[in-house]
């Protein structure tokens, strides 16, 4: 057997081993884990990436070990060797941050387990989650600065991204950007507490809840079961309705347009009898208003209450089903109608009238503001009669004088 073979059976061999000390490792955490809920968090977040780190760095040991240092392909392989431990090392450090979000949600998120009225524990999931996510990227970022250096060529890079000035320049000088805005705006949204995973928010004309908060995007959850994406930059600059901000309860309304001849008490006292009967009313406000009474009909708002947004949308649409039942049941004169009047003949030789009196008005105010001028209206008056068809033979009917005629 060759000495490569050999090297590879050993390499091969203490990965095995160190993939069974894994496997051991992992039962030992969650036996001890069932009591205490971090162990079994410890264990559950760290089985991959652990066993991985155990099996990469027992194969760096191995080939240190066991593998001839003057071949020429040790060179390269130790290099990747050393990419890999950086690499599962980056993996193992970001599965202790999952590990410690989790008991954070669990210790001050309320748990799995979370309502619209948890305004505070929605906040803390907000903020750890972002916290999370901006920690792991933090974390990569300092991973990939870690395997960059072993490169001789990009040394320098290496060193100047550790460095705390060149960290706080690429940072400032990079800020303004697109992308690293986002990600800034998605670190506002979560400590600003303008929105929380849970709220349910109107944007872009649709109602939903926010399902997911990331460093550079918002997952919107809408009410017909659709995703809408949207930047954080969209939350930071474009007004938006969050109706859980500080309260789950809401008010609404449902409008009637009626006629005159409605009952308002008897439909005040039937809206109080669906409330009563209804377990979506949260019993705080329950009113019947007139809010306008023109164009022929009586508008009628009902204004009514709920513990949260859901429960207020289908609490009036019960009310406009049963306001419009008992309607129809009871008062069907006041549903809205036109009304239409018809007059008789002797309505159309009052008309005929008022319009002749109009154009006699009309035409008096051709000559008025002195004696002069109402006389020469009178002469108009007296011309135009004797010009009328008939009186003089003329074809047009018409004859028109002026003063300057002779």
């Amino acid at each position: 057997m060759t000495h490569v073979a050999v090297s590879a059976a050993w390499v091969f061999a203490a990965v095995a081993v160190a993939y069974v000390i894994g496997g051991v490792l992992s039962w030992a955490l969650q036996r001890i884990g069932r009591r205490s809920a971090l162990i079994t968090d410890v264990a559950h977040f760290t089985r991959i990436p652990g066993r991985a780190t155990l099996m990469v760095i027992a194969a760096s040991i191995a080939v240190k070990r066991v593998v001839d240092p003057s071949a020429s392909w040790r060179g390269w392989v130790d290099h990747l060797m050393v990419l890999l431990v950086i690499a599962v090392s980056t993996w193992l450090v970001a599965s202790f941050v999952r590990v410690a979000e989790r008991q954070a949600i669990v210790r001050f998120g309320g748990g799995d387990e979370i309502t619209d009225a948890d305004r505070r524990r929605r906040r803390v999931r907000t903020q750890v989650t972002v916290m999370r996510r901006l920690s792991i990227a933090v974390i990569i970022a300092f991973g990939l600065a870690a395997a960059l250096m072993t490169f001789p060529s990009f040394t320098d890079i290496g060193k100047t991204l550790f460095a705390s000035a060149g960290v706080l320049s690429v940072v400032a000088g990079l800020a303004a950007q697109t992308s690293l805005g986002a990600v800034f705006a998605g670190i506002q949204i979560a400590f600003s507490d303008a929105i929380r995973v849970g709220d349910v928010v109107v944007l872009e004309d649709e109602w939903g809840r926010i399902e997911e908060i990331t460093l550079t995007y918002v997952v919107v959850h809408v009410w017909d079961e659709r995703r809408l994406v949207l930047p954080c930059t969209y939350f930071t600059t474009t007004p938006f309705q969050n109706w859980t901000r500080n309260a789950t309860e809401l008010l609404g309304t449902a409008e009637f347009d009626l006629d005159f001849t409605v009952p308002i008490d008897a439909m005040r006292a039937e809206l109080e009898r669906l409330l009563a009967a209804n377990d979506l009313w949260d019993g705080r406000v329950g009113i019947v208003q007139v809010t306008d009474c023109v164009g022929g009909y009586l508008r009628v708002r009902m204004l009514v209450s709920a513990s949260n947004a859901p429960a207020l949308f289908d609490l009036r649409c019960h009310v406009r089903e049963g306001i419009t039942g008992w309607l129809q049941r009871t008062n069907p004169g006041a549903l809205p109608r036109w009304r239409v009047e018809q007059f008789d003949g002797q309505a159309s030789a009052l008309e005929t009238r008022d319009l002749t009196t109009r154009r006699d008005l009309a035409d008096a105010s051709l000559f008025s503001g002195s004696t002069a001028a109402e006389q020469r209206g009178r002469i108009f008056d007296a011309e135009d009669a004797v010009a009328a068809p008939g009186n003089d033979g003329n074809s047009n009917g018409h004859r028109i004088r002026y003063d300057g005629d002779n």
